[in-house]
């Protein structure tokens, strides 16, 4: 497995995989995988001959009292986990080479999709992500990116852009991936005390019982 961190360089083996005829799947990530990261990664897999994966914190998608600097981060951990699913490249460059200095653009999708539930308490997180997920395909060039489906809001935007855009990449939804007991796997959820954890599981309980 092949960890890149430059932007340039990423493009280059890219484009020499497209060009021996590579069908390449993407699955950009925040780092501090669990289960339900390397579950993307096995579908991304499936549909492709070289998977790609990114390992960025963006801090564009952060706001300012938000957990940037405390997010957790294991990048060897993060490198052995990938690898063991069959991951090509890990494409894990630095803040300063994703926005260099006087970088000054910005995706954007429109209201209806991010100006409610997530997006109405977290104002510019969506810009950030669409941001950042542009420059990503982009850099990468994937044929398909596979996203899950527990960020369901964050999918619906990033569909939306790429349709728009007219990236030309299928994005793949993937179920969420839970613990036994129901909660669905996410990094954060590290931060929980045990009582915390307990009482978020009244989110997945809720959804079942309405169902």
């Amino acid at each position: 497995m092949k960890i890149i961190r430059q932007p340039q360089r990423m493009t280059a083996w890219s484009k020499e995989q497209a060009v021996a005829g590579g069908i390449i799947g993407f699955v950009p990530t925040m780092g501090f995988f669990h289960e339900g990261h390397l579950a993307l990664m096995r579908r991304a897999g499936e549909s492709a001959d070289l998977v790609a994966v990114s390992l960025f914190v963006n801090p564009t998608q952060f706001g300012p009292h938000e957990d940037l600097s405390a997010y957790p981060r294991d990048f060897e951990q993060d490198c052995t986990l990938a690898k063991n699913v069959g991951v090509d490249v890990i494409f894990a460059p630095e803040a300063e080479d994703m926005y260099p200095a006087g970088f000054n653009s910005t995706v954007t999708v429109g209201e209806e999709l991010t100006g409610q539930l997530c997006g109405a308490s977290r104002p510019g997180h969506f810009a950030g992500v669409a941001t950042v997920v542009s420059k990503l395909f982009n850099i990468v060039r994937p044929d398909l990116a596979v996203f899950g489906e527990k960020d369901f809001q964050q999918l619906a935007v990033i569909r939306k852009m790429t349709a728009d855009l007219n990236l030309g990449v299928e994005i793949i939804g993937h179920p969420i991936v839970r613990e036994k007991d129901g909660l669905a796997m996410s990094s954060r959820n590290t931060y929980l005390q045990e009582e915390e954890r307990k009482s978020a599981l009244s989110l997945s309980r809720s959804l079942a019982m309405a169902r």
